[in-house]
Protein backbone atom coordinates (compact mmCIF):
# COMPACT_ATOMS: atom_id res chain seq x y z
CA UNK A 1 0.00 0.00 0.00
CA UNK A 2 1.34 3.54 -1.11
CA UNK A 3 1.09 6.62 1.32
CA UNK A 4 1.50 10.01 0.29
CA UNK A 5 4.69 12.43 2.00
CA UNK A 6 5.21 15.81 1.25
CA UNK A 7 8.24 17.07 -0.13
CA UNK A 8 9.23 21.17 0.32
CA UNK A 9 12.38 22.54 -1.12
CA UNK A 10 13.97 25.60 1.05
CA UNK A 11 16.82 27.38 0.26
CA UNK A 12 19.92 26.22 2.39
CA UNK A 13 20.23 29.03 4.64
CA UNK A 14 18.99 29.52 8.98
CA UNK A 15 15.70 29.92 9.11
CA UNK A 16 13.91 28.64 6.36
CA UNK A 17 13.03 24.84 7.98
CA UNK A 18 10.52 27.01 10.47
CA UNK A 19 8.25 29.02 8.56
CA UNK A 20 6.87 25.53 7.24
CA UNK A 21 6.89 24.04 10.87
CA UNK A 22 5.03 26.89 12.25
CA UNK A 23 2.05 27.25 9.26
CA UNK A 24 1.42 23.30 9.93
CA UNK A 25 1.41 23.55 13.94
CA UNK A 26 -0.95 26.71 13.22
CA UNK A 27 -3.02 24.44 11.04
CA UNK A 28 -3.39 21.83 13.89
CA UNK A 29 -1.16 19.46 11.82
CA UNK A 30 1.39 17.06 13.86
CA UNK A 31 4.49 15.78 11.89
CA UNK A 32 4.38 11.67 12.50
CA UNK A 33 7.94 11.63 10.55
CA UNK A 34 10.30 13.37 9.09
CA UNK A 35 13.67 13.30 7.04
CA UNK A 36 15.71 16.48 5.85
CA UNK A 37 18.80 15.98 2.89
CA UNK A 38 20.47 19.41 1.82
CA UNK A 39 22.97 20.22 -0.56
CA UNK A 40 25.18 23.48 -0.58
CA UNK A 41 21.84 25.42 -1.89
CA UNK A 42 18.96 23.75 -0.97
CA UNK A 43 16.90 20.78 1.21
CA UNK A 44 14.37 18.76 1.03
CA UNK A 45 12.12 18.45 3.77
CA UNK A 46 9.79 15.44 3.45
CA UNK A 47 7.44 14.38 5.90
CA UNK A 48 4.24 12.31 6.39
CA UNK A 49 1.34 13.44 8.44
CA UNK A 50 -2.44 12.32 8.97
CA UNK A 51 -3.87 14.42 5.91
CA UNK A 52 -1.43 14.86 3.33
CA UNK A 53 -4.22 17.25 1.11
CA UNK A 54 -4.68 19.22 3.86
CA UNK A 55 -1.07 19.77 4.73
CA UNK A 56 -0.19 20.69 1.03
CA UNK A 57 -3.14 23.35 1.09
CA UNK A 58 -2.13 24.98 4.22
CA UNK A 59 1.57 25.06 3.03
CA UNK A 60 0.69 26.69 -0.32
CA UNK A 61 -1.75 28.82 1.00
CA UNK A 62 1.21 29.89 2.99
CA UNK A 63 3.42 30.78 -0.09
CA UNK A 64 4.98 27.25 0.23
CA UNK A 65 5.51 24.76 -2.89
CA UNK A 66 4.70 21.12 -1.65
CA UNK A 67 4.85 17.77 -3.46
CA UNK A 68 3.20 15.17 -2.56
CA UNK A 69 5.08 11.88 -4.08
CA UNK A 70 4.03 8.21 -2.97
CA UNK A 71 6.02 6.32 -0.81
CA UNK A 72 5.92 2.59 0.36
CA UNK A 73 6.25 1.86 4.10
CA UNK A 74 7.80 -1.99 5.27
CA UNK A 75 7.82 -3.13 8.70
CA UNK A 76 11.80 -4.51 9.43
CA UNK A 77 13.03 -7.06 12.00
CA UNK A 78 14.17 -4.55 14.65
CA UNK A 79 17.45 -6.89 14.93
CA UNK A 80 20.81 -7.47 13.27
CA UNK A 81 20.42 -8.03 9.86
CA UNK A 82 16.75 -6.98 9.60
CA UNK A 83 17.35 -4.41 7.09
CA UNK A 84 19.38 -6.07 5.11
CA UNK A 85 16.84 -8.72 4.75
CA UNK A 86 14.63 -6.41 3.28
CA UNK A 87 17.26 -4.69 0.93
CA UNK A 88 17.73 -8.42 -0.50
CA UNK A 89 14.55 -8.67 -1.38
CA UNK A 90 14.78 -4.97 -2.97
CA UNK A 91 18.04 -5.86 -4.87
CA UNK A 92 16.91 -9.36 -5.99
CA UNK A 93 14.05 -7.56 -8.08
CA UNK A 94 16.41 -4.86 -9.43
CA UNK A 95 13.80 -2.04 -7.56
CA UNK A 96 15.59 1.65 -7.67
CA UNK A 97 15.65 3.11 -4.38
CA UNK A 98 15.45 6.97 -4.84
CA UNK A 99 15.88 7.22 -0.80
CA UNK A 100 14.70 5.69 2.78
CA UNK A 101 14.27 7.20 6.16
CA UNK A 102 12.99 5.12 9.54
CA UNK A 103 9.50 5.85 11.04
CA UNK A 104 10.19 5.72 14.43
CA UNK A 105 6.91 6.87 15.06
CA UNK A 106 5.02 3.82 14.08
CA UNK A 107 8.12 1.00 15.38
CA UNK A 108 6.74 -1.62 17.58
CA UNK A 109 8.28 -4.39 19.70
CA UNK A 110 10.58 -6.12 17.93
CA UNK A 111 9.42 -4.51 14.55
CA UNK A 112 10.52 -0.89 12.74
CA UNK A 113 8.73 0.35 10.05
CA UNK A 114 11.02 1.80 6.80
CA UNK A 115 9.74 4.67 4.24
CA UNK A 116 11.21 3.75 0.61
CA UNK A 117 10.48 5.95 -2.12
CA UNK A 118 10.79 4.04 -4.76
CA UNK A 119 11.19 4.80 -8.56
CA UNK A 120 8.07 2.33 -9.29
CA UNK A 121 6.33 2.31 -6.39
CA UNK A 122 3.29 0.08 -7.46
CA UNK A 123 5.96 -2.52 -8.78
CA UNK A 124 7.70 -2.43 -5.38
CA UNK A 125 4.63 -2.94 -3.52
CA UNK A 126 3.89 -5.98 -5.56
CA UNK A 127 7.33 -7.63 -5.29
CA UNK A 128 7.55 -6.44 -1.59
CA UNK A 129 4.42 -8.71 -0.75
CA UNK A 130 4.87 -11.51 -2.90
CA UNK A 131 8.06 -11.95 -0.88
CA UNK A 132 5.96 -11.79 1.97
CA UNK A 133 7.36 -8.49 3.44
CA UNK A 134 5.07 -6.73 4.98
CA UNK A 135 3.98 -3.08 3.40
CA UNK A 136 2.15 -0.95 5.99
CA UNK A 137 -1.08 0.83 5.59
CA UNK A 138 -1.33 4.51 6.40
CA UNK A 139 -3.87 3.69 9.13
CA UNK A 140 -1.25 0.90 10.92
CA UNK A 141 1.60 3.47 10.54
CA UNK A 142 -0.59 6.42 12.30
CA UNK A 143 -2.42 4.36 15.14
Amino acid sequence: MKLQQLSLFLENRPGQLREPCEVLAAAGIDLMTMSLADSAQFGVLRFVVRDPEQARKVLENAGLVARTPDVVAVEVENKPGGLAAVLRVIDEAGLGVEYMYDFGAASRAGKAAIVFRFEEPDKAVAILEAAGVRVLSREELLK
